[in-house]
Formats: structure tokens, sequence, C-alpha cells
């Protein structure tokens, strides 16, 4: 077998040069593509009973990637989201490797074929504004972990943050002395922006650096685990979550709702477009791409589109129903 189908060589020259110097990718992309790239591996390994050292190109061929594709969603009960999100990884590899190795190109071409599969349109859970501050409410502010893990929930409840986004802050993105204040989020693909902080946020995070005694040009992570190093996402999603455990008792409905670090996205979201703000500021707030992933916003809410009903004066009051006289009518009407 010739050597240009070995794995190695064309898995390092699509990290080291497509992805990183080409492509600009940013490291939680790399990270994600390595994962999805090292379980592929792994998976023809086992089947094909070889190292990974071991395998070449052409055994990783269209019939092998759909079966993988078919365990992540059948063993691993991963969503048909996240069987997509490892499918554009093997996707991009393997265009990097019909460019840089035209003998491959035919296993390549055949992996390409493989369509992303349409996904379930979810509901958009969110917060009301009670919930929202029965979580926040929930840490005790006389201990380091609770005034920590309240500013957290209020970082989260306020800016709209993804949980990278509020656990990669450093204090030198925030701006709290200005008459307005202010935290630079670092977004998805180098997308960063400037959104607002609100007064009690400004209050806690004031209080947090000094409590830790950071000042604020310092390019310290804000939040921290027991070990000082930077919050996890395994953390975050902890802090929600305990959070919401200790809520429920004086708000129920949050035992049946999907709790997360994102919840607190989709709350903020749906607040803001309910007071009146216009999708393209919600857009540019939350940092998505596209104006279309912001307006899932108001297809999931309810209360708004009762409320045209209403101002379109749609009682719900039928009319007497269409009765077909004609015998061919009356049978297709009848089926």
């Amino acid at each position: 077998m010739s050597e240009h189908l070995l794995l190695a060589p064309l898995l390092e020259s699509y990290f080291r040069r497509r992805l990183t110097k080409q492509r600009n990718a940013t490291p939680a992309t790399v990270a994600s593509y390595r994962d999805a790239l090292r379980m592929l591996i792994l998976f023809a390994a086992a089947r094909l009973r070889k190292k990974p050292a071991a395998l070449a190109l052409e055994e990783l061929d269209r019939d092998l990637v759909l079966a993988f594709l078919d365990e992540l969603e059948e063993k691993r009960n991963n969503s048909v989201t996240t069987r997509n999100a490892r499918l554009a990884a093997i996707r991009s590899f393997f265009h990097h490797v019909a460019a840089a190795d035209p003998a491959s190109f035919g296993v390549a071409q055949r992996v390409l074929t493989i369509p992303i599969k349409r996904t379930h349109i979810e509901v958009t859970y969110h917060l009301t504004k009670a919930e929202v501050d029965a979580l926040i409410a929930v840490p005790d502010p006389k201990t380091p972990r609770g005034r920590r893990d309240r500013a957290f929930l209020l970082f989260l409840a306020r800016t709209g943050a993804r949980v990278s986004e509020a656990t990669g802050v450093n204090a030198n993105d925030l701006q709290l002395e200005r008459p307005h204040p202010q935290v630079m989020l670092r977004g998805k693909g180098r997308r960063d922006r400037v959104v607002p902080i609100a007064k009690d946020l400004a209050r806690a995070l004031t209080s947090l650096l000094s409590e830790r005694g950071i000042a604020h040009h310092e390019p310290r992570p804000i939040f921290v685990g027991a070990r000082n190093e930077r919050l996890t996402r395994f953390g975050a999603t902890h802090i929600v979550r305990r959070a919401a455990t200790e809520a429920v008792p004086t708000r129920p409905a949050l035992a049946d709702k999907p709790i997360s670090p994102h919840i607190f996205r989709h709350s903020l979201a749906m607040k803001l477009l309910q007071s009146g703000v216009d999708l393209l500021t919600i857009q540019a707030w939350l940092g998505h791409a596209q104006v279309a992933t912001t307006h899932r916003y108001a297809a999931a809410d309810v209360e708004m589109m009762r409320n045209g009903l209403e101002k379109a004066g749609v009682t719900g009051d039928h009319g007497v129903r269409f009765r077909p006289n004609d015998s061919v009518l009356q049978l297709l009407n009848s089926i």
C-alpha cells in the first residue's frame, strides 16, 4: 500500500496547515474536529481489529463512516445535531484529502456524498423572570463559593453569554468604571462583541474582583473553580443545575424544564423580544451570525402570537361550514 494513503501525514497537514493556518480556526473548533476524528479512528480500529497507526485512508470509506454515525445515535445516544457536527468535521477532513492527495479523490468524494441529517426543531424553553430570580437567589452570599455562583448566574442571565463566553471572560474584558459598564465577549468563529452590563451584575463583579485581589486590567479569569483555575463547562453546568435543584421547592415548574447554562441565553432573548427590542438588535446582542437563528425566539413566543390574534380581531367564531351537495364531493369529504 502506498505511503500517501496513510492517515498520519494527512491528519498532520490537515490540522497544522488547513485548519490552523489556512482557515484560522479557533482553538475550540480545532478541539471539536480533533475529537470527532479521534472517535472515528478509534471506531475504525476496533471494527477492523487494527491499531490506529496501521489504518489506511481507503479503509475509512463511506460505509464505515455511515456505520460510525449510526453508532453515535444508536449506542452513544447522541442527538442528530451532534451527529451532524461530527459529520461536518469528517467532511472537512475529506475535503482536505481530496485537495492534498489526488490519488485519494475517489475515497474522499464518496464520503463527501453523505448528507447532513435533517433535525427535529424542538421547542425553545426559557425561564420566567420569577424563575431566573429564584435561581440567582439560591447561592449563599456568606460564602466565597456562594458569591462566585451568584455572580456567575447573574452574568449568564444579564448578558445572554454562551457558557464558553462566560467562562472565558477575563478581568481586562470588563469595563466597570464607565458610566455605562460593558463587557467584551469572545464569541464563536472569532466574532467578538460588546454587550452592556446591568447594575446588579456590575456590583457583583466589582465585589468578586475585589475579593480575589484582581485589578481590572489583568488578563486573569473572573470565574474560577476550587483549584483557582478557570471554570470549566462542566463546572458551569454544575453551578446552574445545583441552583435549579434547590429552587424547585419554590418554583416547581423548573423541574419540567431542561436546565443548563444555555437556558439563560434563551430567557434573555425572549425577555428582550417581549420588551419590544427588534430582532437585529437581539441578533447583535447574542452574536448570531444570521438573523434566522434569532427569529426562532419570535416563533417560540406563543403569548405574542396570542396578542396578535386579538389585535387582528380573530375571535375564533366559526361560520356555517360548507356542505357539498354534489355526490362526488360528498364522497371525498367523507374520506
